[in-house]
């Protein structure tokens, strides 16, 4: 199969253009710039040129292809609105160009939010952490899908990880580094699902040959990290004292980022799993971050 990937060279694209190409799949990568076109054609794959801003680049791309996986999320936080609908346009552009056909899409999205505190299912619909980081990827799949795009959404945990994360963990040891003490907010036993890369990037190809049939999918591997778990290993590594902190102090620890270290947000993968034949094997968060460079100075 011919697969156009988007963000192909991000932390989750370039891992879904290794597991696909190893599986004996092609791939056409989109890139802006000489750089990425370089990482591409290393990689093995053919280099696409275009951009989330250039729909029409989209559009050849997704045309050109047996299959789309979109993966590509501009994740600057102080124009997140901005980038969602520019996310949502994308992924409007790359079902025109699979509609009336068979060709699946498969597109990121994020973890339904659960009102009751519950642990959330493939089954759950979605509805958006409150505040003010609120993306459209899973209202655009279900926008294309029904115009008859075999479209479906694969489900991020909170911590894609592995060598090389630039995610959210390194913010907390960033912040941990900088305030002398590596924190948790309340008693720490709010949840972090956790993925390693490669595991989610499995998802995305078993997902693809399936079609992107009865999704969506969830690509945990760990259903939830404590985050107090998170913080022990960071001071342990770090040799910094563990300190558990109120929601008042949480906002002035941890900043912009105090709405995501409060996050609970558990979730099984059950039905994906059963779905895709799918399990994973890669070291769950706490080892991985005993062994993946996150401490490397």
């Amino acid at each position: 199969m011919r697969v156009f990937v988007t963000g192909a060279t991000g932390w989750v694209g370039a891992a879904v253009i290794e597991e696909l190409i190893a599986s004996g799949h092609r791939v056409l990568g989109l890139t802006r710039s000489d750089s990425g076109a370089a990482l591409l054609t290393a990689a093995g794959a053919e280099v696409h040129r275009g951009s989330l801003e250039d729909p029409d680049s989209l559009r050849q791309g997704a045309a050109l292809a047996e299959g789309v996986v979109h993966t590509a999320f501009n994740h600057d936080f102080s124009r997140y609105a901005e980038n969602s609908e520019m996310d949502r346009r994308a992924i409007e552009a790359l079902g025109a160009a699979l509609e009336g056909s068979d060709r699946p899409l498969l597109v990121t999205s994020e973890l339904p939010f659960l009102a009751s505190g519950g642990v959330a299912t493939e089954t759950d619909a979605f509805h958006p952490v409150p505040g003010p980081y609120v993306r459209q990827s899973e209202a655009a799949v279900d926008a294309v899908a029904a115009r008859g795009v075999r479209a479906a959404a694969v489900r991020m945990p909170l911590s894609v990880h592995g060598e090389g994360d630039h995610g959210f963990v390194p913010v907390v040891i960033n912040l941990a580094l900088a305030k002398g003490v590596s924190a948790y907010p309340g008693d720490g036993l709010n949840r972090w699902p956790a993925t390693h890369r490669r595991d989610v990037a499995r998802i995305f190809r078993l997902a693809l040959e399936r079609g992107a049939a009865e999704g969506p999918y969830h690509a945990i591997g760990e259903e939830g990290v404590p985050f107090k778990a998170i913080a022990e290993v960071i001071g342990q590594r770090l040799n910094v004292p563990v300190v558990a902190i109120s929601s008042e102090e949480s906002a002035d620890h941890f900043g912009w980022f105090a709405m995501f270290a409060e996050m609970n947000l558990p979730a099984t993968s059950h039905r994906t799993r059963a779905l895709l034949n799918w399990e994973p094997t890669e070291p769950g968060l706490l080892s991985d971050m005993e062994h993946a460079g996150y401490f490397a100075a």
